[in-house]
């Protein structure tokens, strides 16, 4: 299928569903050219019994719908993390039903909000790695767990509950900035010793690689020790979740990009703690374009990875589209929507 026929069919596809859903086209001189999905931060919340938050289990059982009827087929799909909300066994078990039903291998990588309960091990047993690497068809993927922090945060807690729970803030000032962590470090330099400068490299991790604001934990603390051992590669990317909302930057030879989730955008409307979601607290308040619909800045993407590089184009359904595309010229990502014209009129309530 042609690029042009597969963006067509997408945009009728966002027209009828509003799902994070990602669709990567991978097309580098290096590599053959392929598409994989991702979905992210499916935060599925555990109430009792067999009952479990409605929203964000929707937002997930049409994710893997939509990617089901995708066409072409993904050669694989990614959850980029927090399928749990509070990584109960219950949250975990129902998150791994769901996804069964996606036709494609599926890839998973670890979120903050699957961890701080058993520090992953429910997770190990059902996925496997907490991180780990991939060749497909001339590109090297690596997943990293770069939701760690440091063991004398982790034991200051007198139950894994209470730890979990503080680290779910999201900006609880009480929670601790992420690493990824010494073993990890020495583990990638050892993993892409062997690859030549010019391979494609794409990574993918829960936290953002990067330092953008330590309230809100979109934080990474030892992410200088990553650009350090990429250097040498001309073209690598990142795409990480987490953040709940559009990003893009580069740093150096890197470019970042961030991924929708499917259960709430962020921040969220002030609405979403009247309609009983069970959202976390939040303790900075902020508001939204338009506060009275719960999805707005959720949303599906598909990516193209282009001669080394991403476009994200991100279909938002109440909002404008948006492209976040990689300027050769710039040699950066950018969004000329916003950054070429002037910003229309916000509307507030």
């Amino acid at each position: 299928m042609r690029r042009r026929a597969f963006i067509k069919g997408s945009l009728a596809l966002g027209a009828a569903a509003i799902l994070p859903l990602n669709i990567v086209e991978v097309e580098a001189s290096e590599a053959q050219s392929f598409t994989f999905a991702f979905i992210s931060d499916a935060h599925l919340q555990h109430i009792k019994g067999d009952s479990f938050v409605q929203n964000w289990d929707k937002g997930l059982k049409m994710a893997v719908a939509e990617c089901n009827l995708l066409d072409p087929k993904p050669d694989f799909i990614i959850f980029g993390g927090d399928l749990a909300q509070l990584g109960k066994p219950e949250e975990l078990d129902h998150g791994a039903e769901i996804l069964s039903a996606l036709r494609a291998p599926v890839k998973m990588m670890l979120g903050e909000h699957d961890y701080y309960l058993d520090l992953g091990e429910k997770w190990g047993q059902m996925f496997g790695d907490h991180y780990y690497s991939f060749d497909h068809k001339g590109v090297h993927f690596v997943v990293l767990n770069s939701i760690l922090t440091d063991e004398r945060w982790i034991k200051k807690w007198a139950t894994p509950m209470e730890r979990m729970q503080t680290m779910a803030g999201l900006d609880d000032p009480n929670g601790s900035p992420f690493m990824v962590g010494d073993e990890q470090w020495k583990w990638l330099r050892r993993d892409l010793q062997n690859y030549s400068d010019d391979t494609p490299i794409v990574v993918f991790s829960h936290s953002p690689l990067q330092k953008i604001y330590k309230g809100w934990n979109f934080w990474t603390d030892d992410c200088e020790r990553f650009y350090d051992i990429v250097k040498r590669f001309h073209k690598v990317n990142v795409i990480y979740g987490h953040v709940h909302q559009i990003q893009y930057n580069k740093i150096g030879n890197i470019a970042f990009n961030s991924v929708m989730s499917t259960a709430w955008p962020w921040p969220y409307p002030d609405s979403y703690k009247k309609a009983g979601v069970k959202v976390p607290k939040m303790t900075v308040k902020m508001n939204r374009a338009d506060p009275f619909f719960e999805r707005d800045a959720t949303g599906w993407q598909f990516i193209d990875v282009h001669s080394g590089r991403c476009d994200l184009h991100y279909i938002l359904p109440n909002n404008t589209n948006r492209t976040v595309a990689y300027d050769f010229q710039a040699n950066r990502p950018k969004n000329r929507r916003y950054q070429d014209c002037p910003i229309p009129p916000q509307h507030h309530y």
